[in-house]
């Protein structure tokens, strides 16, 4: 019930901010009565009469050169955008006035704690918690360093981490936060303040959130009563003392109590703020899900409707009240599977996904020159978004840790890409007049999957959310949705379950069966995700899915359709028997379901395209120079990962300790044998493979890799997270001698998205190449998000650490096959591969799941 009930707390962290406003410089005459008057209509929650005078004040400080005075009236303008819902106004405009504010007072005023707050406060808001919380945590060092523990900005500060320790889910550290924020306002302001309101209403929803209903009511009432009594009975912020009222009478299924304080919360937001203020998409989003906890679809229905026009849509109330409807008839089966399709899709587009997109505007472009301008225009854009995070980073830190000549250098740069990229898009709004639509696609429906798909094809797309979820399944000739009745935390918990037993070191140690893979819960993830869809895909020779959220690191093809003999067998061999989902389809994973569309539609028609270019064996300790010396050091076959060493550990200066890195970095001979085998089945040339010393960063980034159709790399993966000191996954290639910027030896996500590809296949023969981009991050975000960008339609990825022989043997064969038969498709030939490694009996291990299917299918997997 937790993820529930945070729903309902949102918008509270600027609560504060705004009502206990006083003006952050020493204003004086005619600004310090503009700035109040300001302050005094936002507080009253009258943006729209608040808007003119904030702007007027701002344009009228541009004129001079008090950077101070100007900074603060873009901070009060930024307020008013914010309370409007316009946080992609007020983003810049907080950031451009905490700017101004560091240079005119320093790095450590305490005045920046405002600035600093609601930027923080618009990120909390946007679910970007790891940016907000450094920013929350500088106010109120700041606050703190400069003034009493007793003051109300500490207060504020206090307050609002609060907040963001609510949405993280650390209500204990919520708690405390709160209640010395509690005792500091009621000290300052008196017991009828606004601010104590604010506070109240936190406390309150805080306990619900500890399961405390009992003490939970008291504060929210009191809450309730300050706010109506001091603000008035309509103003904005009586709604959401009113909406937590009703959550927690809608916990408690109270629901007599509950509905009118929904109704008049929905009510008082829309005369105040207007119909399309985000506030009133949450309070129409509460009533909806309230009518549908209390079985009345029939009155949900038009309230889900409104916020699915908006765009507003929160997936987990309007999916089961679409789901409901549809079962009651009170929307046509296609009109509600269209709704939720389109609720799926613009509430669950990952960094993969956009990725790809990305990928399809430069395809769609129609000439290179268009296409590179595309590219150019998204580069800087990306280039733009990384300074733009650094700079945010910068302002979190104590002034100390600062380096503010890099960050007026980011600044600048920052300015000129906006320009360049005003001359590119008005370019591009000429020649190329689709690029504004196609880089923001509208939803695919029932009608515009199904042409899509092949005779052979079954498409899944799979929505978790919080109490429950739900999988679509389309064919071409029909379609079907059903629940699931398993919630976020369920499937994230049984998914970290499944790949317990997924460790190539189990298949070597047969000692006993603890930790090994478990059939039964692989039966039990088979019945609940495809077991409800099981009469429209299971005849379908490739099943192409589309996961969210945990269900990306579920490597689907290791599901088994019919309940084991045994959970865990008494052999590794009984394993073989087990009815694997591969051994009845081809899997392929899709980041979207409009990359189906993106992928199939710009196939690449180039035939003189060169078959492939690939990097294996690299070099990581000098003293083995050739593959016979290279053979004999490194020993037993290794896995392809790397222990958790801390990567800046092997360097000394300008130069690398050999000693440490061999023994964190065993060689990959057999990864040379691996390039050569699937070079001669594609008729690569010799001179396309890079191995060795050959196989390097230097190398790889002076090549012209547009012109390869497949771009493969056999070698380890380091995940971020498991290696010390690396921010992010990468792939190891030959070390230099001495690092240099181009040179590093690891070849980084962040470089993959700056290669220029065209391939229809980059291959990943390395660990865990699925990762994310940090660690608990979605699968998907990482190496495979990067690749896409840079011009891959499809990539083979590895789901944990691979035995280095057995990712030989795989990738090996599948080429093999693809050779002997050119129309098989990817995904069947990886399917063959696995199948013929599982069915080898000669060695036990071969049968377990860890050693034969590491590796998945992301995007086309198909050959067409």
């Amino acid at each position: 019930m937790t993820r529930h009930r945070l729903a309902w707390t949102a918008g509270l962290a600027l609560a504060i901010a705004t009502l206990l406003a006083t003006p952050a410089l020493a204003q004086k005459g005619d600004l310090a009565a503009q700035g109040a008057r300001i302050n005094a209509l936002n507080q009253a929650g009258k943006y729209a009469e608040a808007l003119p005078l904030a702007q007027a004040m701002v344009a009228s400080l541009e004129k001079g050169n008090d950077g101070r005075e100007l900074s603060a009236a873009l901070n009060n303008l930024g307020q008013v955008y914010a309370g409007q819902g316009r946080d992609d106004l007020a983003e810049p405009v907080y950031k451009r006035a905490i700017a101004l504010m560091e240079k005119s007072l320093g790095l450590d005023t305490a005045l920046i704690s405002p600035e600093l707050t609601n930027l923080a406060a618009l990120y909390q808001r946007q679910g970007r918690f790891a940016e907000a919380e450094p920013l929350f945590k500088r106010a109120l060092a700041v606050s703190e360093k400069s003034l009493s523990r007793e003051h109300p900005d500490v207060g504020r500060a206090l307050n609002n981490l609060a907040t963001l320790y609510v949405k993280q889910e650390r209500f204990a550290d919520a708690e405390s936060l709160f209640r010395r924020a509690l005792a500091i306002y009621q000290k300052a302001a008196g017991p009828e303040h606004p601010a104590v309101a604010t506070v109240l209403n936190n406390i309150g929803q805080v306990e619900r959130d500890l399961d405390r209903d009992a003490d939970a009511e008291a504060p929210i009432k009191r809450s309730l009563a300050i706010r109506e009594k001091v603000l008035g009975p309509e103003h904005p912020d009586v709604a959401r003392s009113l909406n937590n009222l009703a959550g927690l009478y809608q916990h408690q299924q109270r629901y007599v109590d509950a509905e009118p304080l929904y109704r008049r919360a929905l009510a008082i937001r829309e005369c105040a703020l207007g119909p399309d203020h985000p506030d009133v998409a949450i309070s129409t989003s509460n009533l909806a899900d309230f009518l549908q906890a209390a079985g009345r679809t029939a009155d949900a229905l038009p309230f889900a409707q409104k916020t699915l026009a908006a765009n507003r849509a929160q997936l987990r109330v309007v999916l089961p009240i679409l789901f409901a409807a549809r079962q009651q008839s009170l929307l046509a089966n296609e009109k509600a599977l269209d709704d939720a399709l389109g609720a799926i899709q613009r509430g669950t587009q990952s960094s993969a996904a956009s990725a790809v997109n990305k990928l399809a505007v430069r395809l769609a472009a129609g000439s290179d020159r268009l296409a590179e301008l595309v590219r150019k225009d998204q580069d800087l854009a990306a280039e733009s978004e990384a300074l733009d995070k650094a700079i945010i980073a910068a302002v979190s830190k104590p002034s100390a840790q600062r380096d503010v000549a890099t960050e007026q250098r980011s600044r600048a740069r920052i300015a000129a890409i906006a320009s360049a990229r005003n001359g590119l898009q008005k370019t591009l709004a000429v020649e190329f007049p689709d690029y504004s639509s196609l880089s923001n696609p509208l939803p695919l429906t029932v009608k515009d999957i199904q042409p899509l798909l092949a005779s052979d094809e079954a498409m899944v797309i799979y929505s978790v959310v919080d109490r429950r979820s739900y999988v679509v399944a389309i064919t071409r000739e029909s379609v079907d949705w059903k629940e699931i009745p398993l919630g976020a935390d369920a499937v994230a918990q049984k998914v970290t379950a499944f790949r317990r037993g997924l460790d190539v070191g189990k298949a070597r140690d047969a000692s006993g069966k603890s930790g090994l893979f478990d059939l039964g819960l692989a039966n039990e993830l088979y019945v609940a995700l495809l077991g409800p869809v099981e009469a429209l895909t299971k005849d379908k020779r490739n099943l192409l899915v589309v996961p969210s959220a945990a269900l990306t690191a579920l490597p689907f093809h290791l599901l088994v359709t019919e309940k084991p003999q045994a959970a865990i067998p008494d052999k590794l061999e009984g394993y073989r028997g087990a009815a694997w989902l591969l051994r009845r389809q081809a899997v392929s994973v899709l980041p979207s379901v409009i990359s189906l569309k993106s992928l199939r539609a710009f196939a690449r028609r180039d035939q003189s395209v060169k078959p492939m270019t690939g990097f294996g064996d690299p070099v990581f300790n000098p003293a083995a120079e050739g593959p016979a010396d290279r053979r004999a050091t490194s020993g037993k076959v290794a896995a392809r990962s790397i222990a958790t060493t801390a990567y800046a550990d092997f360097w000394r200066g300008a130069g690398v300790d050999r000693a440490r890195l061999a023994h964190a970095l065993p060689q990959l001979p057999d990864t040379a044998d691996e390039l050569n085998a699937v070079a001669r089945d594609v008729g690569a040339a010799e001179a396309d493979i890079h191995l060795g010393r050959d196989a390097s960063e230097t190398t790889l980034k002076r090549a012209a890799l547009a012109q390869y159709g497949i771009i493969y790399f056999a070698t380890h993966g380091l995940v971020a997270g498991d290696v010390k000191g690396l921010g992010e996954p990468s792939l190891a290639l030959s070390i230099p001698d001495q690092a240099t910027e181009l040179d590093d030896g690891l070849l980084t996500a962040s470089e993959v998205a700056q290669l220029k590809l065209n391939a229809d296949w980059v291959v990943l023969s390395a660990c865990n190449t699925i990762a994310g981009d940090k660690p608990g991050a979605e699968a998907l975000s990482g190496l495979a998000r990067s690749f896409f960008y840079a011009g891959a339609r499809a990539l083979l990825v590895s789901h944990w650490a691979v035995d280095s022989e057995a990712a030989t043997r795989l990738t090996t064969s599948t080429f093999e096959l693809l050779k002997n038969e050119p129309k098989l498709g990817r995904a069947e030939a990886l399917r063959r591969a696995m199948l013929t490694y599982l069915d080898d009996a000669s060695l036990p291990r071969n049968a377990y799941p860890a050693m034969w299917g590491p590796f998945a299918l992301i995007g086309e997997g198909e050959v067409k």
